[in-house]
């Protein structure tokens, strides 16, 4: 297994650090994750606003104009959002858009591309 640094699956902090030869660990939230336990190993099933099923990595496309607080315009309609990650939760897809920066998305609100 290599030894980079990987992202944390909890709070996404990019520092995650290799441990031994299964297991990472995060400094910041003090997490400790197997990099080989996906999304869909622990049964997480998001879907889109059409029920298609989305996966790490997908690229989606903003259905309707989003506000973000303290921005001063929305995320607009057709924005397309790549490398998306899947998360528990409401806002169950984070992502970087740019302009925007890191952020979370509700998938009620995109479509797969």
């Amino acid at each position: 297994m290599s030894e980079e640094m990987k992202p944390c699956p909890q709070c996404e902090s990019p520092y995650g650090y290799y441990m031994d030869e299964k297991t990472y660990a995060c400094p910041e939230c003090r997490n400790e994750w197997e990099p080989t336990a996906t999304n869909e190993e622990k049964g997480l099933e998001v879907l889109d606003v059409n029920g298609n099923k989305l996966f790490n990595g997908d690229t989606v496309v903003v259905i309707k104009d989003l506000p973000v607080k303290g921005a001063p315009k929305p995320i607009k309609v057709g924005t397309k959002v790549k490398k998306i990650r899947l998360k528990d939760g409401d806002h169950n897809i984070a992502c970087k858009i740019d302009g925007f920066g890191s952020m979370s998305l509700k998938s009620e609100f995109v479509r797969k591309a």
